[in-house]
């Protein structure tokens, strides 16, 4: 089964169902690569506290693949163009996410684009997903809408 437009390449099953998974402790450092504690970075997003740019959303949904929370995911995916069903592969390792450019997505805009590069490693080896991802606010919270993969 292949994954949708802004989900990890190669999906099966979400990662916060194998045995063991869980966010990482408050203190650890966030894995969206802000060098942030993941309960002051992401964790805080990941428990409810709306993303104020389309950014940090980006860095977010990047933590919940990383940590295996598709629930997150549905919730942040717009109503439009979210999949039934948001299976994560269980076997990829997401290493590094790297913001390559922003357009708009602030405090005060109704819109948004991030490009980002994100490594990861599955049992095929080395990939790294590059992304022109949309994002535009509904009830007032930065939700995806969609993305064009770009060639890195």
């Amino acid at each position: 089964m292949s994954a949708p437009e802004g989900a990890p390449p190669g999906s099966s099953r979400g990662a916060a169902e194998r045995p063991g998974n869980t966010a990482p402790p408050a203190a650890d450092v966030c894995p969206c690569g802000s060098r942030l504690a993941y309960e002051s970075c992401c964790g805080a997003f990941h428990a409810g506290r709306p993303a104020p740019t389309a950014e940090a959303l980006m860095r977010s949904r990047y933590s919940a693949f990383a940590l295996g929370l598709p629930g997150y995911l549905a919730e942040t995916w717009a109503e439009a163009t979210r999949p039934d069903e948001i299976d994560l592969d269980d076997g990829t390792v997401w290493r590094r996410l790297q913001i390559v450019d922003t357009l708009d997505g602030g405090p005060e805009d109704e819109s948004g684009v991030v490009e980002f590069r994100a490594a990861y490693r599955d049992p095929d080896g080395a990939g790294l997903l590059h992304e022109r991802a949309r994002f535009i606010r509904a009830d007032g919270r930065w939700v995806y809408l969609d993305g064009q993969i770009r060639g890195s």
